[in-house]
């Protein structure tokens, strides 16, 4: 963990707000690249979103649309067997986001990835709001595009800070009472705006631009820093 010393007097209560990425952050998987290698695809599209999540493209729209142009053909029965079979949280999650709503905080889910799974999430956690991407479906099978929504085409880094801030005033606190968690370089948006931000065991670029750094252990390691009230 980085150096913390600044922070050590917060409490948990003292945000109110708790945002965090999907992939590789909540769940222990990168769901695209999962999806990809159940369809034959596998290294192409993991080389994309490593080179994307380190940074190197820049422009994260454009990668996630090359990525899912792979997947055209694909049923949709490989995402529920992603899910089923191979979707797990990362360690410490339900004990931080259980740890959260007991100290008032909202819980929401901010992802580059696909509804199918960020709709399966907020039930299974019980998540006060998501936002994502939408694929594209026709006959059972994903044609290799995303559907456009009424916030924008594709969230990525700046749809995920504004989603972070619109849920902000939507409160009427702070960006200040937010805590931002995230692995790659899109979470960076999101990360800069909130009152706190964790990188978890993330891309070199992320971690050495967050307030936190967990490079080991779960998620919930995040409560060694924060104070939980009783």
């Amino acid at each position: 963990m980085n150096d913390t010393s600044s922070l050590a007097r917060l409490r948990l209560s003292d945000f109110k707000l708790i945002a965090f990425d999907m992939d590789s952050t909540l769940i222990d998987i990168e769901t695209v690249d999962e999806i990809a290698e159940i369809a034959g695809c596998g290294l192409e599209v993991a080389a994309i979103t490593e080179a994307t999540m380190r940074g190197e493209i820049t422009d994260y729209k454009e990668s996630l649309r090359r990525r899912v142009a792979l997947l055209r053909g694909v049923p949709l029965t490989a995402l529920q067997t992603v899910y089923d079979q191979r979707l797990r949280l990362n360690p410490g999650a339900q004990t931080l986001i259980d740890a959260c709503r007991r100290a008032g905080l909202r819980v929401i889910l901010l992802s580059g990835g696909f509804t199918f799974f960020t709709d399966r999430l907020r039930e299974r956690l019980k998540l006060d709001d998501t936002r994502s991407n939408v694929l594209e479906i026709e006959d059972g099978r994903l044609t290799g595009r995303m559907l456009a929504q009424p916030w924008g085409d594709i969230c990525d880094g700046e749809a995920k800070q504004h989603k972070l801030l619109e849920c902000c005033r939507a409160m009427g606190i702070s960006p200040a009472q937010a805590i931002a968690v995230g692995d790659g370089a899109n979470d960076l948006p999101m990360m800069r705006v909130a009152g706190l931000s964790v990188a978890y065991r993330a891309k070199p670029k992320v971690r050495e631009q967050a307030m936190v750094a967990i490079d080991e252990g779960g998620l919930d390691r995040l409560l060694d820093l924060l104070r939980v009230d009783a």
